[in-house]
């Protein structure tokens, strides 16, 4: 991990701009990357959507993101271009299930953007879905969910103390993106149960508090499983409102468990809405046995907004909205019975928004200046290259031009990972390299 000399003055200035980015406050408190203009017309080549259209505005505040700045914003997060129609649609994700423009990502609960990927567009820029999806490592779920927070802090202006008023927030507000595990899952796509199709790539926006772990390793019938993240859903602690929006994210290893025993989706959820369920003492006991009339907070039943809270002991309170059809979701890896429930702002009575991906057709002009770079260097050598391609995958043909020798050529293998290491910024990779005959 460190540099050749000949790199160090490259690395001292991208060093110094990085600096400059901190001094002009447009960070999360990491690194971020350098917007160019060439890397922004790369991102906005992406997409059909005009630059100043508007993605998401919070009229309380009257300032909005449009697609220009959700560009910068994804480039400054680390992002390829190809991962751009992803952000776009978590923009308009987020814009549709509506807290974010309501004022809500300024809420002292400290909300998050949680994000889930759906369909073919997952393996097409590497989307973890399996291990550690709420961990590092995978640059596609770490840079498109910081594109929305930095966009938070660089557009709207929601930093720490000022604007974003989080009292604890949450470790989300630096990033949670990952792949639903649809290869290892019992049942269709989560995006497939909002109407799309399986082939269709999508993402689902969840504005969330937190994520709770479920340790249930003993788990060995469905019931079991079930009581278990009822209890998990049912804590007093979790309770702002008369009820809570939840969200389930199951390992392989529990989805296969309830449906080998006959659970799908529509039978977990009546089971948690009847079986996640706190007594009344429970609620009394930390003061909130009553509900206020018009937010429905948990307040005490003797205090003067109380409206509801009268419930004679023994008496037990569905936390569930009974009309939350909320999200179940397969990720993670198959190794262990572990999986989480998600806590989402609200009652449960507005549900996460799946927004379709809508990726513009790529053509290979985006790449043409690094593929003449690239012939210009074999042409050094009395070779010379030969291009096409479309949507992110180039043909490459090194011809002879002048050369009349096969040591003047480097192995394939050794030129594919040139050429791809030479595109890796753009999200375009050889698809096949073609080379000549030199016997």
């Amino acid at each position: 991990m460190t540099a050749t000399s000949t790199d160090h003055a490259r690395i001292e200035d991208a060093a110094s701009v990085i600096e400059a980015c901190y001094e002009q406050g447009w960070t999360d408190g990491l690194p971020t990357v350098p917007c160019s203009e060439s890397a922004l017309a790369a991102f906005l080549a992406t997409t059909t959507r005009a630059p100043d259209e508007i993605v998401l505005e919070m009229p309380h505040l009257d300032r909005a993101c449009t697609v220009r700045l959700a560009a910068v914003n994804a480039i400054m997060a680390g992002c390829r271009p190809d991962y751009f129609p992803v952000v776009l649609a978590a923009w308009d994700a987020m814009a549709a299930e509506g807290w974010a423009g309501s004022g809500m990502w300024q809420s002292t609960t400290g909300l998050a953007p949680g994000l889930v990927i759906h369909g073919p567009i997952r393996e097409q820029i590497d989307v973890n879905s399996g291990a550690s999806i709420f961990g590092p490592g995978t640059r596609a779920n770490a840079t498109i969910a910081r594109a929305l927070r930095l966009a938070a802090g660089n557009v709207f202006g929601l930093t720490p103390g000022t604007l974003d008023q989080s009292t604890q927030g949450t470790p989300g507000k630096y990033y949670l993106c990952f792949g639903e595990n649809q290869e290892q899952s019992p049942w269709p796509g989560h995006h497939e149960t909002r109407g799309f199709a399986a082939d269709d790539s999508a993402v689902t926006a969840i504005s969330l508090r937190s994520v709770v772990h479920l340790e249930a390793r003993q788990a060995s019938t469905a019931e079991q499983l079930l009581f278990d993240i009822a209890g998990t859903i049912a804590r007093t602690g979790a309770l702002l409102q008369e009820t809570v929006g939840s969200g389930l994210v199951l390992s392989p290893e529990h989805a296969h468990l309830l449906a080998d025993q006959g659970f799908d989706r529509n039978r977990i959820r009546a089971f948690l809405r009847e079986h996640a369920t706190i007594t009344i003492e429970e609620l009394r006991r930390v003061g909130k046995d009553g509900i206020s009339a018009v937010q429905r907070l948990r307040l005490p039943a003797d205090h003067p907004d109380a409206v509801e809270g009268r419930a004679a002991n023994g008496a037990r309170v569905q936390v569930l909205h009974p009309d939350d059809e909320f999200p179940i979701i397969v990720a993670g890896a198959w190794n262990c019975g572990i999986s989480a429930v998600v806590e989402r702002f609200g009652t449960g009575a507005v549900p996460p928004a799946t927004v379709r991906i809508d990726a513009k057709s790529r053509d290979i002009v985006e790449v043409e200046p690094i593929l003449r770079d690239f012939d210009e260097s074999l042409r050094r050598d009395g070779f010379g290259g030969r291009w096409s391609g479309s949507d992110g995958v180039v043909r490459f043909e090194v011809r002879t031009v002048t050369a009349d020798c096969a040591d003047c050529l480097v192995p394939e293998p050794v030129l594919r990972r040139m050429l791809d290491a030479a595109l890796q910024p753009t999200g375009w990779q050889v698809g096949e390299l073609v080379m000549p005959d030199l016997s």
